[in-house]
């Protein structure tokens, strides 16, 4: 059994509908939760930039379906920056594993080009926010920004245990500071995610 901080438990899974995933059979009804822990998991840690990135899609699919439950692999997912500039590539792939879209190595789909999941994923986007989300049924979109440093400073925390100056109190004590700090993000969601409707 994997142990981990206990703020992780306390995150709410987001719930999505992939109709894919009901025409294989593969989840009954196609109705299911991703939770916070299965991200982590994927990324391999928890840090800011895995909880920004899935703060981002949370709050990204309530401004834009609303009341509805988000349709998964229907989603048009844009990133401003390059996949190698500012940690972007691990923020998509956050953002892969909750809406399904993907560049060019997902699936296809079925004969027809039903359920393709390919060229929803897009780098260098010509955006102003730091991520646009877009429905494929409606067309309707909007831009989400992350800004952390409102509310942590992740680097001083990291170089206090990598830095010249880092003590072995410093390096011992760091795991569960940084963990703390992942932590206040996610108590702070509301005051580092902006969220602009069209």
């Amino acid at each position: 059994m994997n142990k981990h901080p206990s703020y992780i438990d306390t995150i709410k899974p987001i719930t999505l509908y992939d109709e894919l995933a009901e025409f294989l059979g593969a989840i009954e009804g196609g109705l299911y939760t991703i939770s916070y822990w299965e991200i982590a998991k994927m990324a391999g840690h928890s840090c800011a930039t895995v909880a920004g990135a899935w703060l981002m899609a949370e709050k990204g699919l309530q401004a834009l379906y609303g009341e509805h439950i988000p349709r998964r692999g229907e989603i048009k997912v844009e990133l401003k920056n390059g996949v190698q500039e500012k940690h972007t590539g691990v923020v998509g792939m956050v953002l892969t594993n909750i809406t399904g879209a993907t560049r060019d190595d997902g699936f296809g789909g079925i004969p027809g080009g039903r359920f393709n999941r390919t060229g929803l994923l897009h780098y260098n986007a010509p955006i102003e926010t730091d991520l646009r989300l877009t429905r494929l049924d409606t067309g309707a979109s909007v831009g989400v920004n992350y800004r952390p440093g409102k509310v942590v400073n992740p680097m001083a925390i990291l170089m206090s245990a990598v830095g010249p100056d880092a003590t072995a109190e410093s390096k011992a004590s760091f795991p569960q500071r940084f963990q703390e700090m992942v932590a206040t993000v996610f108590a702070h969601r509301d005051e580092v995610i902006e969220v602009i409707t069209d």
